[in-house]
């Protein structure tokens, strides 16, 4: 790994997913970081846009919980099922970073329809094509056009989803869900053991898809123990120790 920068502190500003709270981040820029020095980030709460790796550090709160499946032990929901046969013309390919201007007219599209944020090209390419550290995509075909774009970075146990986009024509394929069915797939076939979801918020409607992928483990910040949703699970591992 090589940083780019001293561990910093950003200033507060309002917290998106609970608008009563002020939020921080602690971060650093770094590039050439490996595939095992990113598992030691991803397991100890670190998340990342290109070279910016950041993690909460919010006065008073920890809402932002880390979550991650573990892949030896998931298993689909009926819900989820009915995503798959809805889902099961779509055409999936795992790929090498490729920037294409069909992906950057998805992003646009998925920025302003479901944020209301206008796009710059420039930024889009650096944030998710200037990698600094193993990364891929996923890319789904609808009547060959390409529908989503899933944004991916490839530790030493597990594939972490950074960032999914979708065209709104196609939000009726529920592909959110069908993207982290199909990562999940594509993990467990590399022989991988974690699928990371990026942060959990129980009290945010926007989050509450990734705690329906089970079995998962969320961290504890005070500890950095990962905690499984299963009791039973935990237990085990808690025996297995």
């Amino acid at each position: 790994m090589i940083l780019l920068s001293d561990r910093l502190l950003s200033s507060e500003s309002q917290c998106p997913y609970l608008p009563d709270r002020l939020w921080r981040f602690a971060f650093f820029f770094a590039i050439g970081v490996s595939a095992e020095e990113l598992e030691a980030l991803l397991s100890s709460g670190w998340r990342k846009f290109g070279e910016y790796y950041f993690k909460p550090q919010c006065r008073n709160c920890s809402e932002c919980i880390p979550l991650r499946v573990r892949l030896k032990d998931f298993h689909l929901s009926r819900s989820q099922r009915r995503v798959v046969k809805k889902c099961q013309e779509v055409e999936v390919k795992f790929n090498e970073l490729e920037l294409r201007d069909e992906i950057y007219e998805v992003y646009k599209d998925h920025s302003l329809k479901r944020f209301g944020k206008e796009t710059d090209y420039d930024d889009f390419a650096f944030s998710f094509y200037n990698p600094s550290c193993p990364a891929m995509q996923s890319e789904y075909f609808i009547d060959g056009r390409l529908a989503a774009v899933g944004f991916l970075d490839v530790s030493s146990k597990a594939l972490s989803s950074v960032y999914f986009c979708f065209h709104s024509d196609f939000e009726d394929y529920s592909l959110g869900t069908f993207s982290c069915i199909k990562e999940i797939e594509f993990a467990t076939k590399e022989g991988l053991q974690y699928y990371y979801l990026g942060y959990y918020i129980k009290d945010c409607q926007r989050m509450i898809y990734k705690d329906s992928f089970k079995e998962n483990e969320k961290m504890d910040w005070e500890t950095g123990q990962w905690l499984s949703s299963n009791p039973l699970q935990q237990i085990k591992a808690s025996s297995e120790f």
